[in-house]
């Protein structure tokens, strides 16, 4: 087969939690702050004209509003698919809490250094996760939607997903072919762009922390590789 849909992984814009710096995690009424919106504004005209077949978000507030900005601003005659596994890790106790704070428990080494092995504890207010168990989710989730849009839209079908920093490194790691103890190696700022193809035979990673690159590159060509193969040689 040829070239293969490909996903658009979008972080939602910063929020008033981002910029004080506290894990927001599940808590409701995050909402974007000016800064927030005003760079998914940006994203919104520079993906403007891509042929977006569908576009998943996450369903807590950050993201739908991102999806509501993109979606108004670029492609309004698509209505946004909330997808949970698409949703923030479940954090636990460490909800709602300083990250200067949590930089002082003995989990965040293992939070940074083996997050493969990291569970976050949970209280009575807030349901914890591990790190492993929201991979698995999320990965998941975005490969049966990528191939839904394949099978809906053909094989050069562009779509988008809004989603969290943590959620998204997890699903450019299984892109990559790394182990999820190295996803703190990419880096996912606010209203950041990545780009998959996932094929038959493995995933490629196209973009990673677009912030205000050209996006006519990813329009579909006329024409497609034969069997999603990479270049050989390191060519275009």
């Amino acid at each position: 087969m040829g070239r293969v849909s490909t996903c658009l992984l979008v972080r939602h814009g910063r929020t008033t939690a981002n910029s004080s710096g506290v894990l927001a995690g599940w808590t409701p009424g995050v909402e974007l702050d000016e800064t927030g919106r005003a760079a998914v504004g940006d994203l919104s005209r520079r993906l403007s004209g891509l042929p977006i077949a569908r576009i998943v978000s996450s369903p807590l507030t950050r993201c739908l509003q991102t999806a509501d900005i993109l979606r108004s601003q670029a492609f309004p005659q698509i209505q946004v698919q909330e997808l949970d596994a698409l949703g923030e890790c479940w954090y636990g106790a460490w909800t709602g809490r300083a990250l200067s704070e949590l930089a002082q428990e003995p989990l965040w080494r293992t939070v940074q250094d083996h997050p493969s092995a990291a569970r976050f504890p949970e209280d009575p207010k807030h349901r914890g996760e591990s790190i492993a168990e929201m991979s698995a989710r999320a990965v998941a989730g975005v490969r049966a939607i990528d191939a839904e849009v394949e099978a809906e839209h053909g094989p050069n079908a562009l779509w988008l997903a809004v989603s969290h920093g943590d959620v998204i490194k997890a699903i450019l790691a299984d892109a990559a072919g790394s182990h999820l103890d190295q996803f703190q190696r990419f880096m996912v700022a606010p209203a950041s762009l990545q780009v998959v193809r996932y094929t038959q035979r493995r995933p490629f990673l196209l973009r990673l922390g677009d912030t205000g690159a050209d996006l006519s590159a990813l329009m579909p060509p006329a024409e497609t590789a034969a069997n999603a193969d990479a270049a050989v040689g390191g060519g275009a």
